[in-house]
């Protein structure tokens, strides 16, 4: 066995063992992207390669160095691509990201690949960049399948109940608030702020997008949910049923015969 799950952490022989043995590879995806003036701008990246590791641990894969820059940030979802420190990449430069890692992990030999999501505006360019490789993979007669998901898409309603308890403000507002915060909490206390949390209403935003955008409809926190509930156990919670969640999924989705990328 390798003595770390990371790809990065381990020698080329043994990487090349372990893909040979099966081993799936797990590519966390992240953004720099602001998130308030509480948490780091990694904060995508820290919790996708979190999630990562124990899906790699559960399932007998390696994790890939992240995707660490993600697409624009979206006003209704991240506060704004306008804002301070969001450092994004454009639709066809993740698209081909995407397709190259595929294409090379192909090369190496992997036949199964996990992109782990950490950043809600990814998804669709991951998913663009992914057929593509997959597609022409098929074409070559090469049986590689990968699976396309985003972790938050795994917290049961249960977990969302007991953190929440009916102030759960939905998804779509959950940028930098108590999600986030208390999974960074529990794994990375060091790395919060929690006395410079801006505790503001969730953000009222139309049901369509500005462009250009107003800067005025974000709030002034750069969130869109107040984290001010968050807490380290709560991250604890979170982190042990998502990840255990999401690897009874993959797992069986990995040991079934049939390829299939999945959202």
């Amino acid at each position: 066995m390798p003595s770390s799950v990371f790809m990065e952490e381990i020698d080329a022989f043994t990487y090349r063992e372990a893909i040979a043995a099966g081993a799936p590879i797990i590519i966390p995806v992240g953004s720099i992207e602001q998130h308030g003036p509480h948490l780091p701008l990694n904060t995508d990246v820290v919790l996708s390669r979190a999630m990562s590791e124990r899906l790699a641990e559960a399932v007998g894969g390696l994790v890939a160095a992240p995707i660490v820059y993600g697409y624009k940030s979206q006003q209704r979802s991240g506060g704004g691509n306008h804002l301070g420190g969001t450092t994004s990449l454009d639709a066809a430069t993740l698209i081909s990201i995407a397709r190259t890692l595929t294409l090379e992990f192909a090369r190496h030999g992997a036949r199964r690949l996990v992109f782990l999501n950490g950043h809600f505006e990814n998804y669709q360019f991951l998913y663009e960049g992914v057929e593509q490789a997959t597609s022409e993979l098929v074409l070559r007669g090469q049986d590689v399948s990968a699976l396309l998901l985003s972790y938050w898409d795994f917290v049961d309603e249960d977990t969302i109940e007991q953190i929440y308890r009916g102030t759960f403000p939905g998804w779509d507002v959950e940028h930098g608030g108590v999600l986030e915060t208390s999974l960074m909490l529990h794994l990375h206390p060091e790395r919060v702020q929690l006395d410079r949390v801006m505790d503001l209403p969730a953000a009222q935003l139309p049901k369509y997008d500005v462009l250009p955008v107003r800067a005025e409809l974000t709030p002034a926190s750069g969130c869109l949910s107040s984290a001010a509930a968050a807490s380290g156990e709560a991250g604890a919670l979170l982190l042990e049923r998502t990840s255990a969640a999401l690897a009874a999924e993959v797992d069986a989705e990995l040991r079934s015969s049939s390829p299939l990328a999945v959202i």
